[in-house]
């Protein structure tokens, strides 16, 4: 059972301090970082963090936790700012992030971080671990469940869709992909860089059964995750149609914030966006 098991509009007020959290988070940060990857996923992760995921800050070392893996590892900052609104992390940290000799590097690094599961960074290679943990728990009759985050940008990597077709043939109904379709990469469109639609048709032709939501409302991820935990016989995706930069209204949707930061009064600005709950 999660540790926290918030109902949605707990989990969204959750992701509001989340988000304000990272505004601080990438200012503060000397190696600059990717806001609107962090806040495009807020959302999935605080409803993994507060409500999904059988595990909690008192559980890391639990062989029976469920697993998540940051595949899309350049937004790490949203997953620190997560484990810190949970408890894994003290809120102090990430005031660190990225200086020299912190506790929180630039992608996830399982020796440096409590709760990281997984150092990834180099897309693409979230997944196929994901389905070796998904296959040894299967073959060790273990009951956790292991859930990966892939980015549609991160989708034009091959190795991918090897590991899909890995999934579908062992039956791996304890593996859960949420695709944060964010419509965004680092140097514009994903759809011009590299077209990924029909994305339902291709995960479906490679195995895998699909779900979709708005991937930035709270209570549509609960049903669709809450209800892929019932269905069996198969590895699932959720695609979650997302906004890069949810949340502050200068940064959505806008390519330059993949690698961009606030600064000076756009601090102030987004902080106050984020200052009321809805």
């Amino acid at each position: 059972m999660n540790a926290f098991q918030y109902d949605a509009h707990q989990i969204t007020e959750q992701a509001r301090l989340i988000r304000r959290h990272v505004i601080r988070l990438n200012a503060d940060s000397p190696a600059g970082g990717h806001t609107g990857a962090d806040l495009s996923e807020t959302d999935i992760l605080a409803t993994l963090y507060f409500r999904i995921l059988n595990t909690g800050p008192e559980r890391t070392a639990d062989p029976e936790r469920d697993i998540y893996i940051q595949s899309k590892g350049h937004g790490v900052g949203g997953l620190y700012c997560c484990l810190a609104q949970a408890g894994y992390i003290p809120t102090e940290w990430l005031a660190t992030y990225q200086h020299f000799n912190s506790h929180l590097p630039g992608h996830p690094v399982r020796q440096k971080t409590p709760g990281i599961e997984l150092n990834t960074g180099a897309l693409g290679h979230g997944l196929p671990v994901a389905v070796g943990l998904a296959l040894a728990a299967k073959m060790s009759g273990s009951k956790k469940r292991i859930y990966v985050l892939t980015g549609d940008g991160e989708l034009a990597e091959g190795s991918n869709w090897e590991a899909a077709m890995a999934a579908a043939k062992y039956g791996l109904d304890n593996l859960f992909v949420i695709v944060d379709k964010n419509k965004l990469q680092l140097a514009g469109l994903t759809a011009e860089i590299m077209p990924l639609d029909p994305l339902d048709v291709k995960w479906a032709a490679f195995g895998f059964r699909v779900s979709e939501c708005d991937g930035n409302d709270v209570g549509q991820l609960i049903e669709a995750l809450e209800t892929m935990q019932t269905k069996t016989g198969a590895p699932q995706v959720l695609i979650a149609h997302t906004i890069k930069g949810k949340g502050v209204s200068f940064i959505e949707a806008r390519p330059e914030w993949h690698h961009r930061v606030p600064k000076g009064d756009e601090i102030n600005a987004a902080l106050e966006e984020l200052s009321h709950g809805e």
